[in-house]
């Protein structure tokens, strides 16, 4: 059974999402500021955050940047108001699963919840039970553990940058569009002006090396053999 954590400090709001929840067999736990949310996140078990970027202690985007910092890697919805595209996408590059702006139907709340608890918790699209790793040269992605072995150091993705890397390597040497990388690591589409694809392959050049990924013009990013 998952395990929610809903940063929400209107009362109202976080009621009508922690009943939703409750009634499709979600354990649900409510925190009404950022520190709060930050504490138990860090101090117990769950499964993914549902986070309002108004609270009153601290910005959601700080919350964001300080759970990825920690090296927590649980799916967060991003729940807000602010609906301007550039606040969006700083959401997503600073590190969240996925937005939804209010108002909004519980419905797509929900589904948007189910499909990050998937990538997150089941194997990934394509793993065996025999599969453990995907090798090029000298960088391992352990698909269990979901770490990047680079020569002798360890190196820790967030679930978004580690379902990108693998879908590179599972495709060495194959030209991947942007639009490939979007439906594949992503799930939809997101605006045409966003670069949060572009951004990406930045988070994996600084960690996995400068020259792995090479990009070709007009056409997307290539994965050197």
């Amino acid at each position: 059974m998952y395990k929610i954590l809903i940063a929400e400090d209107e009362p109202r709001i976080a009621s009508f999402i922690q009943k939703g929840f409750s009634a499709h067999g979600f354990i649900t736990t409510v925190a009404q500021n950022a520190n709060e949310a930050i504490t138990q996140i860090l101090e117990a078990n769950f499964d993914l955050l549902i986070l309002d970027l108004g609270l009153p202690d601290k910005d959601g985007h700080e919350v964001v940047s300080e759970l990825r910092g920690q090296g927590v890697t649980l799916p967060i919805i991003i729940l807000t108001a602010r609906d301007d595209i550039d606040d969006k996408v700083t959401g997503l590059e600073g590190g969240a699963d996925d937005y939804v702006t209010k108002p909004f139907r519980f419905e797509e709340l929900l589904a948007r919840v189910r499909l990050r608890l998937k990538q997150s918790a089941s194997p990934t699209v394509g793993t065996t039970a025999d599969e453990k790793s995907l090798r090029v040269a000298n960088i391992e992605l352990n698909l269990h553990t979901r770490r990047a072995h680079v020569g002798n150091q360890i190196v820790d993705l967030p679930a978004r940058e580690f379902i990108l890397a693998e879908t590179f390597f599972r495709h060495p040497g194959q030209v991947l569009s942007r639009e490939q990388l979007l439906d594949r690591v992503w799930g939809y589409d997101y605006n045409p002006g966003s670069n949060i694809v572009d951004v990406y392959v930045g988070y994996l050049r600084k960690k996995l090396g400068s020259d792995l990924i090479e990009t070709v013009r007009g056409a997307g990013y290539r994965l050197r053999k």
